[in-house]
């Protein structure tokens, strides 16, 4: 049980989405708004949010795209708790389901995630390097973040397996680790589309949005790099209208 001295309440989306999380340990940011933002769904799509954390980046894109069938899944049973009465709070209609991403096929099967049952996957697997990273004493913010050898081929072994065909599957990772992303996608993946974000104009891109399609055959597409704070083609309020849920990335599809 969460003391609710331990908990704060966030405002997203311009506050358009109000969240409980936890003081301490992992801390949903612009990575989950983003993430919802890249998200390509359609009312009626099933969507899973693998890793969802307290909700952000599933809840995000269900207050873009109404009418999507949402189903958050998490390992944590307290961040599930989190999502759950968050879900209820911001009167968005989700499934919260308690499970580890790289558990069993049968796991997933028997929490109504069976193969090729799913349209849409989001997730924003850990990322952080282990051999470059200090680790956080804080457990759960330590394996929120910190990747294993196997942690993106996991993820996308997971996500592939729920797709339907043509199913399509959005992620966020850090830019140095681009080349991970590709292998990892490389089998049962294509058409993918590849967008550098940018913290400042004129560094090196701090995280990639990539969107991928299950059994796609169309190029690879790199678009143009997102600014986050800085110039950018796009324009600063265009930037603030995605962060605050009134826009879409241009990796969703017109």
């Amino acid at each position: 049980m969460i003391e609710a001295a331990d908990i704060t309440e966030d405002a997203f989306l311009g506050g358009q989405l109000r969240l409980k999380q936890k003081r301490s340990g992992h801390r949903a940011g612009h990575d989950a708004i983003l993430l919802a933002a890249a998200t390509d769904a359609l009312a009626g799509d099933r969507v899973v949010d693998l890793g969802a954390g307290v909700g952000t980046a599933g809840l995000a894109l269900a207050r873009r795209v109404s009418g999507i069938r949402l189903s958050l899944v998490e390992i944590d049973p307290e961040l599930a708790e989190l999502a759950r009465g968050n879900a209820a709070a911001n009167a968005i209609a989700v499934e919260t389901i308690v499970l580890d991403v790289t558990g069993e096929p049968q796991a997933f099967a028997s929490n109504g995630l069976s193969p090729d049952s799913v349209d849409v996957v989001l997730m924003n697997p850990p990322f952080n390097d282990p051999a470059r990273h200090r680790a956080s004493p804080d457990r759960a913010r330590h394996s929120a973040h910190v990747a294993t050898e196997v942690t993106l081929h996991a993820w996308v072994h997971a996500a592939r397996r729920i797709l339907r065909s043509n199913g399509v599957l959005t992620l966020i990772w850090r830019a140095d680790g681009i080349a991970e992303v590709l292998a990892a996608l490389s089998r049962g993946f294509g058409s993918l589309s590849i967008l550098p974000v940018h913290g400042e104009a004129g560094r090196p891109a701090i995280r990639v949005l990539v969107r991928a399609v299950k059994g796609g055959r169309a190029p690879t597409r790199l678009l143009p790099g997102l600014m986050l704070n800085d110039e950018s083609r796009l324009s600063k309020s265009e930037v603030t209208e995605i962060l605050e849920g009134r826009a879409a990335l241009p990796l969703v599809e017109p």
